[in-house]
């Protein structure tokens, strides 16, 4: 074998052994990149604002009985003029006041019922709908609805209704912006204590995902319900991944 050919098989074995050098090094640092990439926190922002209900609904579930319906439906009229005359007194603007669900019931209709059984023929069922945007207005009307009961009117608090107002915040969109950006706000306060405690740096945002805006009583307690309170508070909870950086 000639000098120039083992020159050229030493040259050929040098540059292989470099290739593999090579390649291990960039295989190396590439696997250590994807774990740095992979390195991240996961951290929650809570903004909580108190809030007033704007809009009130009061359902009033008005019932009246006789053997003669002429009768049953003067009842129920006494009730509607009853109930519109207390609201006007109490301050309550009756102008978007209306009365729903006119319903009859004829007990001798049941067949599996007896005549003797039925103290009055005709059951009439209406209710008056108060609505109104002076929620503090109707809850203080609502606390002197025993003048009605005084006054001969029936009110059922049976069916779809509850027994009392129900307060309702309406303006949610208008808080939207200012409250996700102070979540987002309180989650990177989070992540960069954890970063420093962690001996890392912060980095960009990995992933974000928006709370649910939720409505909730100030007053929270079991058997609290959000719509009986005016006072509430509103909540968002935002969900954010930051990169780590070393």
């Amino acid at each position: 074998m000639t000098w120039s050919a083992l020159n050229t098989g030493a040259a050929r074995t040098a540059l292989l052994a470099l290739g593999f050098a090579l390649g291990g090094w960039f295989v190396g640092h590439g696997f250590a990149g994807a774990r740095a990439a992979d390195r991240y926190v996961t951290v929650k922002g809570v903004a909580e604002r108190e809030a007033t209900a704007d809009l009130a609904l009061w359902p009033l579930r008005l019932v009246a009985g006789d053997n003669d319906l002429g009768s049953a439906q003067a009842r129920i009229a006494f009730g509607v003029r009853s109930v519109r005359a207390f609201l006007a007194r109490n301050g309550v603007d009756t102008s978007q006041v209306e009365t729903q669900g006119y319903q009859v019931t004829d007990a001798y209709a049941n067949q599996y019922r007896s005549a003797d059984e039925v103290s009055s023929r005709y059951v009439i069922q209406q209710t008056v709908m108060v609505r109104s945007d002076r929620p503090e207005v109707v809850a203080a009307a609502a606390q002197k609805v025993d003048e009605l009961v005084r006054a001969g009117v029936v009110i059922s608090s049976g069916g779809d209704y509850g027994s009392g107002p129900t307060f309702l915040f309406t303006r949610l969109n208008s808080l939207k912006p200012q409250m996700i950006a102070e979540a987002t706000a309180r989650a990177r306060e989070g992540a960069e204590q954890f970063a420093r405690d962690s001996r890392a740096s912060l980095g960009g945002i990995r992933r974000a995902t928006q709370g649910v805006f939720e409505i909730l009583p100030r007053d929270q307690a079991p058997g609290v319900d959000e719509g009986s309170q005016i006072a509430k508070t509103i909540r968002v909870v935002s969900t954010v991944e930051y990169f780590l950086r070393d």
